[in-house]
């Protein structure tokens, strides 16, 4: 690990993601760097590769100039993506784009570059971990490759079968591109300075500088996403991968009871010779449960949503804070699998009202019948509940959330 920060510290990262993505086709999510895969953008997806790879490396991000609000809503969820980045505008082709954000980095001086398409978010940390060693061992320019298994045909100008060409020593060419730094800007210099804007990679550019490129094995799901249908691919193979978000969340409450006409459990009233003490109707099973779905995304409590000492919840049914608890986890992307709920009392006795319960969890929630429980035991005249003095419930709530990358 110290090794590889020391390896992150030395090394820049240039990201290009200037292109149009035309065989992409068009959408309204904009060029294909931007388009959903796996719940992502495709520019999300490699970013957050890179920072579990090399977290302390600098990122170059090289963006169209009239993308910037497409990248702002793109990263809007992941600021901690800013930290470490440079983002500059490229030019009209790719050789341009590099360029542009090599000289973006001209303030870090970094010892080695890599250079990477922004729409080949599926390279590995082996693959990184081979372009390190070999820029550390002294190569110059370093050239993931995978062997050519095809076999190739050279076309007439007819459109017939010429020859077939020799697989032999044949690679095809991935990224990141990896050089040292001084020298492959040195080299785009050159070539942009003679007028040459026909490379097609920076392993190109080297080879004309005359800078050996060291060939290393690259992976085979390094692919570049050019077409429409490879965004399906890569978005069906993503979400394959998610591993289920599932989160569980308790919540606890208690009121006591005074001489009265009855109790609100679970949103229904039951007439009794107490009532529950409360500032709003003291629904304690209500308010179990609202902990209980806030605490799946981390949200607080029902005091912090609802504070007492506001005069305005005074008598409040407790539904309007479980539907509030509802709406805060649908928006954080979570779906309710299931709302169980315990009431501890002596009295009044919940089995008669037990459907009717169940049924109100349902309504309120959104959610099937068969997904909400609720369940009553006394506390065998032990405690203030079996002095008669309150009524406490113990909720659990089941979520799931949209789920990660394995």
């Amino acid at each position: 690990m110290k090794k590889r920060q020391e390896d992150a510290r030395s090394t820049a990262i240039v990201i290009v993601a200037a292109g149009r993505g035309e065989r992409a086709g068009s959408s309204s999510e904009g060029p294909k760097q931007y388009r959903q895969i796996g719940g992502k953008p495709v520019l999300v997806q490699t970013l957050l590769r890179y920072r579990d790879f090399l977290p302390d490396a600098t990122i170059a991000l090289v963006i169209h100039a009239d993308d910037e609000a497409l990248l702002a809503q793109a990263l809007a969820p992941y600021p901690e993506l800013r930290d470490g980045l440079i983002v500059t505008h490229g030019g009209k082709e790719r050789q341009q784009s590099v360029l542009a954000g090599l000289k973006a980095l001209s303030d870090v001086k970094p010892d080695h570059v890599l250079i990477h398409d922004a729409v080949r978010p599926f390279f590995d940390q082996p693959m990184l971990e081979r372009i390190l060693q070999a820029l550390a061992a002294g190569a110059q320019a370093v050239l993931p490759a995978i062997p050519v298994t095809d076999t190739l045909k050279r076309a007439s100008d007819e459109g017939f079968v010429a020859d077939t060409v020799s697989r032999q020593k044949l690679y095809a060419a991935q990224t990141p591109q990896s050089f040292v730094y001084d020298a492959i800007l040195s080299a785009h210099e050159q070539a942009a300075g003679s007028g040459r804007h026909d490379f097609t990679d920076d392993a190109a550019i080297a080879e004309w500088a005359g800078i050996p490129v060291k060939l290393i094995e690259g992976s085979p799901d390094n692919v570049k996403l050019t077409l429409k249908r490879d965004l399906a691919m890569a978005d069906a193979r993503l979400s394959q991968n998610l591993l289920p978000d599932v989160r569980t969340g308790n919540g606890y409450d208690v009121h006591p009871l005074i001489p009265g006409d009855g109790v609100t459990l679970c949103g229904i009233f039951m007439a009794h010779d107490q009532a529950l003490q409360g500032h709003s109707d003291a629904d304690a099973a209500l308010h179990a449960l609202t902990d209980a779905l806030l605490a799946t995304c981390g949200a607080g409590d029902i005091g912090d949503h609802f504070p007492p000492s506001d005069p305005q919840w005074r008598g409040a049914p407790s539904r309007i804070f479980l539907e509030h608890a509802a709406k805060i986890v649908r928006d954080a992307g979570g779906t309710i699998m299931n709302a169980d709920v315990s009431i501890i009392a002596e009295a009044p006795k919940i089995g008669p009202h037990r459907q009717a319960m169940r049924e109100k969890l349902a309504e309120i929630l959104g959610i099937a019948l068969e997904r909400c429980s609720v369940k009553a035991t006394t506390n065998e005249k032990i405690g203030f509940v079996g002095r008669r003095e309150g009524i406490a419930a113990i909720a659990t709530a089941t979520v799931v959330y949209q789920g990660k990358p394995a």
